[in-house]
């Protein structure tokens, strides 16, 4: 008399075992903060740098190293967050204190409500108030401005400072959203987005022939296409630098990096930026390289996009609401953490192991 109950019960074993461990589902929490976010900013922001370096307040401090952070602010408060214990902390913080380091985001002539990027001694901006072919505010000029190493003396002297300035060219203006400065190369390079119509529009590559070299042309561009916004930038692919952009028609891109070239990979429709200049999107540290966090279209989600071969959704995070103030990483490997600047002014705390965030 044969057993088929059994061998039904083994069958059912031996496939789950194939199928080896199941993956944890990301959790999430909404973090009780006393006030609505409206503005939010990542680790890597000119914001939380000089906040984790100005010594200023006991979390600046913590070790040699500065400690990663991320600023939420309102009208009635803000906050610092941190990663302790693999869970995000919120310390509270004056809103008054935030905004007039904020101040200098934006600097003097630069489009109005368009941070500068800024490394080292190298600052980039939008200038040159104009209307964009969709009539929106754009600018006509991106800014390089980088000081010069000062002889020593004894006498006081001003920092000199070499500037820049690049036409988007070609009939084009440059959107209105913060440039990126990336390394290329050992040598610095400026991502931006150009507007050539309505609804199209081009990736460029601000670059110098050499090291010391004061003069900066716009080495590279992409070919004309639907309007895109700069996302992230990391290894995507864990062959080199690469950047994400996701376009007008909600496609998600990824270009390969070099001085003189941008280069398009693989692509993958679904995704979102918003329509305004918060940063939805941020490199998710890994093993070899980094994924990217981005949001999903027409609903209140956040995928974990991997590029190693393709694109292809690591894992999607269901959201209380769409993200709207902005997405960031604290922490790397399995203590790593999302934060979600949600549209409603909460913050969500996202891990993905399914640990406590």
């Amino acid at each position: 008399m044969s057993d088929a109950p059994g061998r039904a019960r083994l069958a059912i074993l031996l496939v789950l075992l194939a199928a080896g461990p199941a993956r944890a589902e990301p959790s999430v929490r909404i973090l009780d903060l006393p006030f609505k976010v409206r503005e939010m900013r990542g680790p890597r922001s000119e914001v939380a740098v000089a906040v984790a370096t100005s010594g200023l307040l006991p979390i600046a401090r913590a070790g040699k190293e500065p400690v990663p952070l991320i600023l939420v602010w309102g009208e009635e408060g803000g906050a610092i967050l941190t990663v302790e214990n693999g869970r995000i902390a919120a310390k509270p913080v004056g809103r008054e204190a935030v905004e007039d380091l904020v101040a200098s985001e934006t600097p003097r002539g630069a489009l109005p409500g368009i941070r500068r990027a800024l490394d080292g001694p190298l600052s980039a901006f939008l200038t040159g108030r104009t209307r964009g072919p969709d009539g929106a505010p754009a600018a006509t000029t991106l800014t390089l401005r980088e000081r010069q190493p000062l002889a020593v003396s004894t006498d006081p002297k001003p920092v000199p400072v070499a500037t820049a300035a690049l036409p988007a060219g070609d009939g084009a203006v440059f959107a209105p959203r913060a440039p990126w400065i990336v390394s290329l190369a050992g040598r610095p390079a400026v991502l931006a987005a150009t507007l050539t119509g309505a609804e199209s529009g081009s990736l460029v590559l601000a670059t110098r022939p050499a090291a010391n070299s004061p003069t900066w042309t716009l080495g590279a561009r992409t070919e004309p296409g639907p309007r895109p916004a700069i996302a992230a930038v990391g290894d995507f692919s864990g062959k080199g630098l690469g950047v994400a952009t996701v376009d007008a028609t909600g496609r998600l891109k990824l270009w390969s990096l070099a001085p003189d070239r941008i280069e398009p990979g693989p692509e993958a429709a679904g995704y979102t930026l918003g329509d305004g200049g918060a940063d939805l999107a941020d490199a998710l540290p890994r093993e070899g390289g980094a994924d990217l966090a981005v949001p999903v279209a027409g609903v209140p989600a956040l995928a974990i996009v991997s590029a190693r071969q393709g694109l292809s959704e690591r894992a999607r995070v269901t959201l209380p609401a769409p993200a709207g103030t902005g997405v960031a990483v604290l922490g790397e490997g399995a203590l790593a953490r999302l934060v979600v600047g949600l549209g409603d002014g909460r913050v969500a705390a996202v891990a993905l192991d399914g640990g406590t965030p």
